[in-house]
């Protein structure tokens, strides 16, 4: 009997253990209300953080090369930010989950057409290849916007931004170009070799051929009692960066591959010949007003 009694007392004992766990559970995933739910996946809990950043790229237009890509589906920049240096850069914090810059496939104009033509193909195989993915009409290629490197690499100034001189924010990346036959390696660009944007909301100083072009450090509208900052129509650019030729694409194939799709999209490409145009949103919140409210919603 006393046996029983000892199994019941220690049932019990472990059932308002786990309720308590499932409660202590039910905090951690405490949920953001209104507009601090943009900030979610923001490292609001870390001290060295000041801001949280959602940022949309909604449209504008990439040329590498000779090859012109609008931006047709928003890309979204996320993370935190800490505190201004005598540079007047920040440090930039990835998010606690989901990419810090989201992978989104651009449609290439002219698709396979525009960058490779199979009648230079000498290799047989690829050639083939080259020559069935036409006449299958798999003729579109996509190139995503990827981050090269940790988020602690990528430089952000809200002064700069503002003030619309200088570097607003410095980005490393590299493309990915996908098709049938491209596979789902080819880059131009890579971890060790990224392209760097140097975006500016001013006027940029570029090498010839390009000429200065100008963006925009938009207009705010402040909420939650000026604790979140909306600031629409931010266009940053850079007309000044160079860019690598391709590698990997056609995976095996890519020693006879990756030479034609240099060929046709004048890769490498020094700079001046290259231009990005980044038409944004921008979402900006104090992280201890995001933390506050996120205690405020267990």
């Amino acid at each position: 009997m006393r046996h029983a009694s000892r199994i019941k007392v220690m049932s019990a004992v472990l059932a308002v253990i786990a309720l308590a766990a499932l409660g202590l559970a039910g905090t951690a995933a405490a949920k953001l209300t209104g507009p601090y739910e943009k900030f979610a996946n923001c490292p609001f809990t870390n001290l060295e953080v000041k801001k949280c950043l959602n940022a949309v790229t909604e449209s504008g237009v990439v040329v590498l090369g000779n090859k012109e890509v609008p931006i047709e589906n928003p890309v979204v920049l996320q993370g935190g930010y800490g505190a201004m240096n005598e540079e007047g850069f920040a440090k930039f914090f990835a998010p606690t989950s989901g990419p810090t810059l989201s992978e989104v496939p651009q449609n290439v104009p002219g698709g396979l057409a525009g960058l490779v033509n199979c009648k230079k193909i000498t290799e047989f195989i690829l050639k083939a290849a080259c020559e069935f993915t036409f006449e299958n009409g798999l003729t579109g290629v996509t190139s995503t916007l990827v981050l090269a490197r940790p988020a602690s690499e990528i430089r952000i100034s809200e002064k700069h931004l503002a003030e619309r001189i200088g570097i607003a924010l410095e980005l490393p990346v590299k493309f990915r170009l996908e098709n049938p036959l491209l596979g789902s390696e080819c880059y131009v660009g890579s971890s060790s070799s990224p392209v760097i944007w140097k975006l500016t909301s001013g006027t940029t100083s570029p090498p010839p051929p390009n000429e200065p072009i100008s963006g925009s450090s938009g207009t705010a509208t402040f909420l939650e009692e000026g604790r979140i900052s909306e600031i629409t129509g931010v266009t940053l650019v850079d007309n000044a960066w160079s860019a690598p030729g391709t590698s990997g694409c056609g995976g095996l194939f890519a020693f006879a591959l990756d030479p034609i799709i240099n060929a046709a999209s004048a890769l490498p490409s020094e700079a001046g010949h290259n231009t990005a145009i980044l038409n944004n949103t921008l979402n900006v919140a104090a992280r201890a007003a995001v933390n506050k409210n996120n205690e405020e919603n267990p």
